[in-house]
């Protein structure tokens, strides 16, 4: 894919993360938003602390491998942003 694909939530361009060694993900990288903005991840923190008690939210994933989406939870802003991979030669906004 060398269109990045954007957030359905927002519409922001998603990121490359790269999944954890050893986690249960069969692919490299997960494509993932990052915006502070997006409402998935604004209302996330409001919904886990309702729900389950936490001080906590989720980003929006899309497993390029799969095509599955779903949630990544984090704990603060930050998390998780260390593994954002450098764009690859062929990756565009557009």
């Amino acid at each position: 894919m060398s269109a990045r694909p954007r957030c359905p939530h927002c519409g922001s361009i998603m990121r490359r993360w790269a999944t954890p060694p050893g986690s249960s993900w069969e692919t490299p990288f997960l494509w993932v938003c990052f915006s502070d903005e997006c409402d998935y991840y604004v209302r996330g923190w409001t919904w886990l602390e309702e729900h389950f008690g936490r001080k906590a939210s989720y980003r929006h994933s899309l497993d390029p491998a799969t095509g599955a989406a779903g949630p990544l939870p984090v704990w603060s802003a930050a998390a998780l942003r260390q593994g954002i991979l450098p764009d690859k030669d062929g990756d565009h906004d557009e």
